[in-house]
């Protein structure tokens, strides 16, 4: 199983519309279209995830710097997130409120 960032997606670009352009490659588990958490817009990247390893490599290979909606799309391989990397407290510190 691999997890797939993509990124430089048009704002426009729907889960559907990914998964059937990573369904050419091989099988498709599961599209996450990444949204902002206060206005519901699309943040223009997505994770999908492929089971088959070789199928993932494929797809990367096929579909990084291809140009969808006019944008070349950055596909690559995504990295494992990391508990507490932003600030000690586990907060993004953009979030915080300094007076």
């Amino acid at each position: 199983m691999k997890n797939l960032y993509v990124g430089n997606l048009d704002y426009a670009t729907t889960e559907e519309q990914l998964r059937a352009l990573f369904l050419a490659y091989g099988v498709v588990e599961t599209v996450s279209l990444v949204r902002d958490r206060d206005t519901g817009n699309p943040r223009g990247f997505a994770f999908v995830e492929m089971s088959n390893d070789d199928e993932a490599e494929k797809a990367i290979t096929a579909i990084n710097g291809l140009q969808v909606a006019g944008r070349a799309l950055s596909v690559t391989e995504a990295r494992p997130k990391t508990v507490g990397s932003s600030t000690k407290s586990g907060k993004r510190e953009h979030r915080r409120n300094h007076f």
